[in-house]
């Protein structure tokens, strides 16, 4: 089966080289020089990467073929594809978004909400968890918070800390001012004689 493993952004300065969406949690495995991907649309072929390196936290590229940047330009947009069944795929902890998303969310026993996405990092990945409340938290894809991906019964068991689901929630941050808290009135502020009655 394919999967998408990445996205590719704009053009990064004036040699071809351009910027990528990740879609894949082995990223540093994906990108070496030589790999070859299908490229979505089909007019472009496959895409041989000829060099790769982090710029932050973001993956830089480039491609044979592609050595300026208008060159690079004509990459905008375009999807990379491999294919799962030829992918040397030894790391058992390794998943890909497509496995993750829909997973059911849980915590001990309770089910807290579902998968709904995974964001690929440098340092960690993160995954986006839809709450039943239906609000999005962002939970460190590391084995202590995610301690079993189970794909064949539907289920990530997860081991939050204190306060995770609670970071994302609206007005969990402090207050700001249209938050929709009444403010004490200041009964010395000068009165607009003419803001009454109009």
């Amino acid at each position: 089966m394919e999967v998408q493993v990445a996205r590719i952004g704009k053009p990064h300065g004036i040699r071809g080289e351009v910027t990528v969406q990740l879609f894949t949690d082995a990223p540093e495995d994906r990108f070496e020089a030589g790999s070859v991907f299908r490229a979505e649309p089909a007019a472009l072929g496959s895409l041989t990467v000829s060099g790769a390196r982090w710029n932050k936290d973001i993956l830089i590229l480039g491609f044979d073929g592609f050595s300026d940047r208008n060159a690079a330009e004509t990459l905008r947009g375009a999807k990379l594809f491999i294919d799962t069944d030829e992918a040397d795929d030894d790391d058992d902890d390794a998943w890909y978004e497509h496995e993750l998303v829909g997973l059911e969310a849980r915590v001990g026993d309770d089910v807290v909400g579902k998968v709904s996405g995974l964001r690929t990092l440098e340092v960690q990945d993160l995954l986006i968890i839809e709450t039943s409340a239906g609000h999005e938290t962002l939970v460190p894809f590391v084995a202590e918070i995610v301690p079993e991906v189970n794909v064949a019964d539907g289920f990530v068991l997860l081991t939050p800390p204190d306060g995770l689901f609670e970071l994302n929630l609206p007005g969990s941050n402090q207050a700001g001012p249209d938050d929709g808290e009444v403010t004490e009135l200041d009964d010395d502020a000068p009165i607009d004689p003419e803001g009454s009655g109009r």
